[in-house]
């Protein structure tokens, strides 16, 4: 009979399931923690910018007052997109990512993209060239896709000659059934041994002796390009430019009658009403814990031609109460805030007969696919991400109060 002993092995199993226990515990813990100090730090940058942008549209200011309010805005949305970021590299990373993924009309995504860069082109004096996407189809999530054409068009715009170019190509790929999509650039040029590490979280390129850009957008655009089960690559001479790739599969196209029925999702939102000066007094009740984004609500709304009265509550509970007293036109209501939260809010308006009725809007820093499902799932008409754009505001409330906007996710 053969003995073994086998308790060293049995230690070292042990020593390995504790310490995988503990990576675990504490991969929770830093994405638990990341997700609440995105919100902590949206909340201040939905005061920063909001109150920036109402300085940037006053007439009143001076031509050196409204450079610093540009300035104050420039830097408060750079800060944003670093926090935008750094999240969703830690959700990639902790496998909390959420997709959707669908058939997806190439030419529309990057007609959407050009149209977001385009003024960032101007200022550099570069020339966008979109090429032609013909009726491609690919298989990805809309929005991430355009994440991540946005931030390749950003680098090759960034990183360019001053007047050159940045043109798309498009390759099919019969024996892998994928279609690559090309970013082109006129610039400077990618040394070999940088090129091996540009897709590494927090590195940064060296362009005309100054550092550029987060470091995160590559190594964030790699994860999301491989959860959407492509490629993500470079090919670039250094002296004659960059080509930055992605390659997803491609889908046949939708049917025609698809393709028509998706086209326009805001098809009657410019359809106003007749006699708006007419309008009687509209009433909006804003809920929200923190006095800085009542006052801005207060000050965007005063923008309005027509008139709107504003009723505020500090707290879920006045909020309720002013909504039986006044019935509003329309709510908008936070999501996070203390002892009862916007769910548990919009749970007893539409429990009461005299509120049921009153269109909901959420207000929140963060909303993933998933928060917004149970945004949609719990009732609320729409979602407004914080920190607030004031001239979308703006056109989001004429609709709201007109009728248009129901379930506007």
């Amino acid at each position: 009979m053969t003995h073994q002993d086998v308790s060293g092995i049995k230690r070292t199993e042990a020593a390995m399931r504790q310490a995988r226990d503990e990576a675990e515990r504490a991969s929770r813990a830093k994405s638990e923690f990341l997700s609440a100090m995105s919100h902590e730090l949206r909340t201040p940058m939905n005061a920063i910018l909001g109150f920036a942008q109402l300085l940037e549209a006053d007439p009143a200011l001076a031509p050196p007052q409204q450079e610093n309010v540009r300035e104050i805005l420039k830097g408060g949305r750079h800060l944003l997109h670093l926090i935008n970021e750094v999240l969703d590299l830690s959700q990639v990373e902790n496998g909390h990512l959420q997709l959707s993924l669908e058939t997806v009309p190439v030419a529309c995504v990057v007609e959407e993209c050009f149209d977001l860069v385009q003024p960032l082109a101007e200022e550099a004096g570069i020339t966008l060239e979109p090429g032609d996407a013909g009726d491609h189809h690919v298989c990805a999530d809309r929005g991430r896709l355009r994440q991540v054409l946005i931030h390749l068009l950003a680098n090759a715009i960034q990183y360019n000659r001053p007047g050159g170019r940045v043109v798309l190509g498009y390759a099919e790929d019969t024996a892998t059934g994928r279609l690559r999509i090309q970013v082109r650039d006129s610039g400077y040029g990618i040394p070999p041994s940088r090129q091996a590490a540009l897709f590494q979280p927090f590195t940064r390129l060296l362009v005309n002796d100054r550092m550029e850009g987060t470091g995160i957008g590559l190594s964030l655009s790699r994860r999301l390009v491989e959860a959407m089960n492509g490629a993500i690559g470079v090919e670039s001479v250094e002296g004659a430019g960059s080509t930055f790739w992605i390659d997803l599969p491609r889908v046949p196209a939708p049917g025609a009658g698809e393709t028509g029925d998706a086209s326009s999702p805001d098809g009657g939102g410019e359809k106003g009403p007749s006699g708006e000066t007419d309008r009687p007094v509209l009433t909006v009740l804003c809920v929200d814990d923190n006095p800085a984004n009542l006052r801005l609500v207060e000050q965007i709304l005063a923008r309005r031609a027509v008139r709107v009265r504003l009723l505020s509550a500090s707290t879920p509970g006045i909020g309720l109460e002013l909504a039986r007293v006044h019935h509003p036109d329309l709510i908008l209501m936070d999501i996070h805030m203390p002892h009862m939260d916007g769910f548990q809010a919009l749970q007893r308006l539409q429990d009461c007969p005299q509120t049921a009725g009153i269109p909901v809007v959420a207000l929140t820093a963060h909303a993933s696919r998933g928060d917004l499902k149970r945004m949609r799932d719990a009732g609320f008409t729409d979602h407004l991400g914080k920190p607030l754009e004031v001239d979308r505001f703006l056109q989001r409330l004429d609709r709201w109060l007109q009728g248009d906007g129901s379930q506007g996710f």
